[in-house]
């Protein structure tokens, strides 16, 4: 009795650890696109942040992610396509659009519109692997639809920046990429080193896109102003670096491997709220109240979808 009441404790600690660390990633995500947009409009450009960014982050996760491996380098070797891809699309490719998306919209709707990615992912699992959604599914991934209709402001005739939007849905393809390739136990590469590997590879891709010249690489050393206070330059960049990046790849990583990856991308849904709060205490953005329903649309249309993949995944233990 006293072994079953310890194993208890242990299951109820682990779980609240894991949601711990899962709301400290989640939070420190979504205070990205605040940080960063005062730097843009100082004359930064996207590719100079998030290469500053990622390399800072990698700087501090890679020690995690080689002691991770244990010696196991053959798993690198075997999953080098698999980094790469990871790194180049969702690691670097994610965070460039994203910025680039902030660049031309406000921070709300921006991660509103990036949001979108589960639905993507089930598009994906349907056309790549078969996987027909059911109908719960279905379900979310029509409110999501509308709620981006409302995020966008199509129905009132507002103005609208088109490439804000393409870099945002461009930066839903590196975030659902980055669902996928996550999502797989088989490869047999620790999670603390496949996110080291894949920001040291998103690091190297955007290095030598700004030393070609196929990415510009701006900088500015103008300060910069949040909430009425000027900074220095260097303290959003180093803040990016650590706080939105090492930061939350870690602890994301520690709150899946106490929850699971079902409950803790539940969880992951606090980011939008964070990236809205954030933008509206530092930068005084506020999406508009239609904007604010789409947005309420789009994570009730999330968590269906998740509902609806719970139900898809547990029925075949249901029958055998």
């Amino acid at each position: 009795m006293a072994h079953d009441d310890e194993m208890i404790v242990a299951s109820g600690s682990r779980l609240a650890s894991g949601l711990g660390f899962a709301v400290l990633s989640a939070v420190s995500f979504g205070l990205s696109g605040s940080l960063a947009s005062p730097l843009l409009q100082a004359g930064w450009s996207a590719g100079s942040i998030v290469l500053i960014r990622v390399g800072i982050a990698a700087l501090v996760v890679l020690p995690f992610g080689i002691a991770s491996l244990r010696g196991r380098w053959d798993a690198v070797r075997r999953n080098l396509r698999l980094i790469l891809v990871f790194g180049a699309v969702a690691v670097a490719g994610a965070q460039f659009c994203y910025f680039s998306a902030v660049q031309h919209m406000q921070v709300g709707p921006a991660i509103l519109i990036e949001y979108t990615a589960p639905a993507a992912v089930v598009v994906w699992m349907w056309l790549r692997h078969g996987q027909r959604p059911g109908p719960v599914t279905l379900v979310g991934a029509g409110l999501a639809a509308l709620g981006l209709v409302l995020v966008l402001d199509l129905l009132s005739g507002a103005d609208l920046s088109v490439a804000g939007v393409l870099w945002a849905l461009a930066a839903m393809v590196g975030a659902a990429t980055y669902f996928i390739v996550s999502a797989d136990e088989d490869n047999g590469l620790p999670p603390m080193a496949l996110a080291a590997g894949g920001l040291v590879a998103g690091g190297v891709v955007l290095a030598v896109l700004g030393l070609v010249g196929l990415m510009p690489m701006d900088t500015s050393t103008a300060s910069v102003e949040y909430a009425g206070r000027t900074v220095d330059w260097w303290v959003p960049l180093l803040l990016l670096g650590v706080v939105t990046a090492a930061l939350p790849y870690t602890t994301g990583i520690a709150g899946i491997r106490r929850l699971g990856s079902r409950l803790a991308s539940f969880v992951a849904l606090l980011e939008v709220v964070a990236s809205v709060v954030f933008a509206w205490l530092l930068l005084d953005q506020l999406p508009l109240p239609v904007q604010l329903l789409g947005g309420l649309l789009i994570l009730a249309g999330v968590v269906c979808v998740k509902l609806g993949e719970t139900a898809t995944v547990e029925a075949p233990a249901e029958i055998s």
